[in-house]
């Protein structure tokens, strides 16, 4: 029984520390005063100046493109990465590709922004064309994506069953026809976790998009750091709690689009087992047919000696 309730308390303890800030910023983003700490009234006040603020709408619109157009680079060449790797086993120089494919992953993120924000100024230099621009923000965020989106896809292929692409090979299908028919399919939903993953850590990514960000692009999480630094701003935590509703909405339709879905493929499993169950006692029996015993050869010499 200690035990029982220890582990009760311990994991409300959890939950308290995890959302008890978020439950706050929630609550305070109604609050009417313009200081963020101290309650005055329930007002929708911020919501208002929130849909009036050009500065956070166009950094989300922003935020929004750079996510999309990122994920989606980042899971065709993170696919093709995780092919290379996993299917061909041999190849000169596998091992420092792999190590460089997986290499964002342990470089810290100011490194990686350092790093790129010095070769833009250096191309720049040399050929006087560049800036730091919605493009320069894409090209941090999808060397950071793609390494994530490659751990994804590899680890589902590694799962695999490499016999049925080799089944659809000597069945005459051509290797860009086999990875369109056969692997395509069997790893989609690896490819959606990729892209989800990588949409949600472009949009708020601060450390790469402040290196990368220019005077005419600056994503919501750098426009939030930005007036954060000078103290919080109401319409900030409106934002935020804004953020967290579409959030908090698309975690819930989508568990309860998997429950839906769960609750098909079981229910179409019981109709399948009870079809089997049913077929053989519904399948009327065949008719005997008579066994013709023919006598064998010491027979018929007994037989004949006999008569």
């Amino acid at each position: 029984m200690m035990t029982k309730w220890f582990s009760r308390g311990w994991l409300g303890s959890v939950y308290i520390f995890l959302y008890l800030p978020i439950l706050s910023l929630v609550v305070f983003s109604f609050n009417e005063s313009t200081l963020v700490t101290v309650w005055s009234q329930f007002s929708f006040k911020w919501y208002q100046s929130l849909m009036h603020d050009q500065e956070l709408i166009d950094g989300l619109l922003l935020s929004l493109r750079i996510a999309f157009t990122c994920a989606a680079l980042s899971v065709v060449l993170g696919t093709m990465g995780a092919l290379v790797v996993v299917r061909y086993k041999k190849f000169r120089g596998r091992v420092l590709f792999e190590s460089m494919l997986n290499m964002p992953l342990v470089m810290p993120e100011v490194i990686m922004a350092l790093s790129v924000m010095l070769l833009l100024v250096m191309v720049q230099d040399l050929t006087g064309i560049g800036g730091r621009d919605m493009k320069t923000i894409l090209l941090g965020h999808t060397q950071l994506g793609m390494a994530y989106a490659a751990v994804v896809v590899a680890s589902r292929l590694r799962e695999l069953n490499i016999s049925l692409e080799e089944a659809a090979q000597d069945l005459g299908a051509r290797p860009l026809q086999v990875f369109w028919y056969v692997t395509l399919p069997l790893i989609l939903p690896s490819l959606v976790s990729a892209f989800l993953l990588t949409f949600t850590l472009s949009f708020d990514d601060v450390v790469i998009s402040a290196f990368l960000a220019g005077p005419g692009a600056t994503t919501l999480p750098v426009v939030i750091f930005s007036r954060a630094k000078f103290g919080l701003n109401p319409t900030v935590n409106a934002a935020a709690a804004a953020t967290i509703f579409v959030v908090t909405a698309c975690v819930i339709l989508s568990a309860l689009y998997e429950s839906r879905l769960r609750r098909r493929r079981l229910r179409e499993a019981r109709q399948r087992d009870a079809a089997q169950a049913v077929a053989p006692s519904a399948t009327p029996a065949a008719p005997r047919q008579p066994v013709s015993v023919s006598p064998s050869v010491e027979q018929k010499h007994y037989i004949k000696e006999e008569s």
